[in-house]
Order: C-alpha cells, then structure tokens, then sequence
C-alpha cells in the first residue's frame, strides 16, 4: 500500500531552463540563463507523504509528470536560491532510475517564490519539533530523590507563648447592646402570694375591684386631699369619725384677718 501525499502548495505557473555547469564556488547565476526564452513551462506541487517531500513539475493540461525533485532539509542541496534574484532557483531532479541533473526553475512574480520558501521552512521546522518531543518522550525522567541523606538533619522553629494567663473571652457586643444572659441566670419574679405575705397588713388592704365607698369632706381634710386609691392604705380607718379640732381654727373663722382657709392648709 502506497502512502498517502498531501499537498503543500500548488503553482499554476513555472519556469524550467537548462543551466550551464557552476563556474565558481559562490554559486549559481539567473543573469547567465536565457530567462526569456524558458526550456519549459507548466505547474509544480509540493507533495508531502510520511515527513519526505517532492517537488512535482507537472504539465498543465494532462498532470503528466515532467520532473520530480525529492527534498530531505532546507535549506540544502536539492533546492537552491540563485545569488542574483529571489524569483529563480536550482533544483536537483531525479528519476525513477536514480539518475540526477540540475535544472533552473523561476516564478514571474515574486509571491510565488516566497511561498515556496515559506513552505519549505515551515514543513521542515516542523519535523524537527515532532522528532524533539519524540526523543524527550522515549528518554527516562530522573528521579526526584527527597531522602535524607546520612547525617543531614533539620530544624524547625515553633513559636510557643509563654504567657500563662487565661484570656478571658470578652462578651460580644450587637450594634452596641449586650447580649442577654444565658438561660438559668435570670431570677422569675416572687409570686403575688409571696409578695401579700411580705407587705403588712395586707390582710386589710381593700381589693381594686370592690366598691369604693364616697368619702366625706372631713375626712378629705383629715387625710390631705388624698385620692379614693389612697384610701385603700388606711386599713380600717373609720372614715364617719369626726374630725380633730383644728387648731387653726379661731384664725380660719376670723373675718377680719383676710386669710382664706383651703382644706388643711391657711393661705393669707
């Protein structure tokens, strides 16, 4: 099974000269060709198959095969740039005999002869990146010895405080208001029977909801102008008992002294 070639560039347009012998070692001239006159034209390929390159000279019309020319690196001896233009170049043909000559080959314009450059290195750059990466895959990786090696130790600094006072943990603090206290620590209130049987007298006191009896004026003045609520604090205190006589009286009853009596109190 043949392999399977893959184009790398094709050139509808070329140039074929035969070329005099290299007269000198610097290399080969276009202005020593008859460039107006080509030997041949047609249409090259650059074909690519299993990393090897040929460059095909092919007819235009039929695709017949002129000349093969087969390249191992570039650049190199298969293909080379004339000294005196970028548009011409030598290349070695072989045939299918192994027989070899050296022909010219030239563009009309100068794209063409920079893509085939272009395509040269890029293909052969590649190769060698694909056989580096080839060789550092099959070579064995050094391994990382981490051991301690015989008499090689370590230091290693740990900072311990030396403070021995237990910090207390302070109480945390919600938009500036304590928390409250943890569940147990809040005391209930004493119940009402305990608190009756703390205040004396309680026994006597007049419950809020039982009719509250009207109070006479004098024991209004007996008491100060007090309210029926503070009635409930006299325990039995009889209110239709009369009043004490008021010292104040022979002036409170007095017309001529110009004082006004209000209550228990004597304005003048």
């Amino acid at each position: 099974m043949s392999d399977i070639e893959r184009c790398l560039l094709v050139k509808q347009e070329v140039f074929v000269y035969k070329i005099p012998p290299r007269q000198s070692a610097r290399g080969y001239r276009a202005a020593d060709w008859s460039l107006t006159s080509p030997d041949w034209t047609g249409r090259l390929r650059i074909m690519e198959a299993n990393k090897k390159v040929r460059l095909k000279l092919e007819d235009k019309g039929s695709g017949e095969l002129f000349a093969a020319c087969p390249v191992d690196a570039y650049p190199g001896s298969a293909v080379e740039a004339v000294t005196d233009s970028s548009r011409y170049f030598v290349i070695k043909i072989v045939d299918e005999g192994g027989r070899s000559a050296f022909i010219g080959m030239g563009f009309s314009d100068r794209a063409d002869s920079f893509d085939l450059n272009v395509t040269l290195q890029d293909h052969f750059q590649g190769v060698k990146k694909e056989e580096k990466i080839s060789q550092e895959s099959h070579e064995p990786q050094p391994l990382l010895d981490l051991a301690f090696k015989e008499g090689q130790t370590i230091k290693v600094n740990i900072n311990i405080p030396k403070s021995d006072k237990v910090k207390t943990a302070k109480p945390r603090t919600v938009g500036g208001i304590l928390p409250p206290p943890p569940a147990g620590m809040i005391k209930p209130p004493p119940s009402a029977s305990k608190t009756a049987s703390v205040i004396p007298g309680a026994a006597s006191l007049t419950p809020l909801t039982s009719p509250v009896s009207p109070v006479s004026p004098t024991a209004q003045s007996v008491i100060g102008g007090s309210s029926s609520v503070d009635l409930l604090c006299l325990g039995g205190l009889d209110l239709n008992t009369p009043a004490p006589e008021d010292p104040w009286g022979d002036f409170a009853s007095a017309e001529d002294s110009g004082a006004k009596a209000s209550g228990n109190w004597v304005q003048f």
